[in-house]
């Protein structure tokens, strides 16, 4: 597996750890502009979501190495999210808060808009994840580790990025970061999140979170400079596609796969899902980068930022024999 600055050595057959957030998303798709004061008519659905648990669902859809998602949650959905994870071939390793319910986000999504979506967001327990949540033996097996941005913007969640990132490198573990947010890194400052991912082997920024975390317009020219500081850079840029950069340079412009929009909600998160799980697969960096644009057609098709689940076929039953007519009338 080439990476940038040199192999990144993954455990063959090893798993993929995902640390990051689980969410219950309540998802909105209006037409038009939202009417102040009075109703605006919507089609809602409750669904699980999360950055980091969707990423980890999507890296199981494409299918290869075994997936773990390690979250925290309230006692109010638990057993829904754990069912949802391992409904979609995922290993869930669930810590449950005492206190705080699951993380809430309303996500808008505007039908007339190409499918663009605002989202209100109540981190609830996603956000407590800490350190005393790690354990060195958590990596047992894992051949790659990735952290949700959302993790570095509650200071628990720091403290575990920390923690994790060091056990990574005791072990010779990648690690790769999404930064996730662009009103968070905003909000916490691209020098810190710079600083906090010190060390990772692969960032994969949207195009705005490129920008912001390089002050640079063009989105070329960010990829570019961030792989000057990580090893790859993988810069999704939904209908434009993706780049693919190290050491200074744009090794890759993989185009978009045509799609038709109805929730853009997990287009991100499906891109590394199946980016991460073609890598760890042998991909090179250009042809998960493909994979990764596929997931994201996909993606935008449907409601909700988890892949669709085939429905389950019912056992066919065994047509039921007629009775043998008896023998002479017996």
């Amino acid at each position: 597996m080439t990476g940038a600055g040199g192999p990144f050595e993954a455990l063959p057959g090893g798993a993929l750890l995902v640390v990051g957030d689980v969410i219950t998303d309540v998802v909105a798709r209006h037409r038009g502009p939202l009417a102040p004061g009075t109703d605006t008519v919507a089609a809602v659905r409750t669904v699980p979501g999360g950055a980091g648990a969707n990423v980890a669902c999507w890296a199981a859809r494409r299918g290869g190495p075994e997936v773990r998602f390690l979250g925290r949650v309230g006692a109010d959905s638990a057993v829904w999210h754990e069912r949802e994870l391992v409904a979609s071939g995922v290993r869930p390793l669930l810590v449950v808060d005492p206190r705080a319910p699951t993380g809430t986000v309303i996500c808008l999504v505007d039908a007339d808009a190409s499918a663009e979506r605002t989202f209100l967001t109540d981190s609830g327990a996603s956000l407590r994840l800490d350190a005393d949540d790690w354990s060195p033996a958590v990596l047992d097996g894992v051949a790659w580790l990735h952290l949700s941005g959302y993790l570095f913007f509650s200071e628990p969640c720091r403290a575990l990025v920390s923690v994790a990132v060091e056990s990574a490198r005791a072990r010779g573990v990648p690690v790769s970061v999404d930064p996730a947010s662009v009103g968070f890194l905003t909000e916490l400052g691209v020098d810190r999140f710079l600083s906090l991912a010190e060390g990772v082997d692969v960032l994969l920024p949207s195009r705005d979170e490129a920008r912001l975390l390089t002050g640079l317009p063009d989105t070329a020219d960010a990829a570019a400079k961030l792989s000057r500081h990580v090893p790859l850079v993988v810069v999704k840029q939904g209908g434009a596609g993706a780049l693919v950069a190290r050491s200074g340079v744009i090794l890759a412009r993989v185009p978009a796969e045509p799609a038709s929009p109805v929730d853009t909600t997990g287009a991100g998160d499906a891109f590394t899902g199946a980016f991460l799980a073609a890598l760890l697969g042998g991909s090179l960096p250009r042809e998960a980068a493909a994979e990764g644009c596929r997931a994201g057609a996909r993606a935008v098709e449907q409601v909700g930022g988890r892949p669709k689940r085939e429905p389950e076929k019912e056992p066919r039953r065994k047509p039921k024999r007629k009775p043998k007519k008896p023998k002479n009338g017996a």
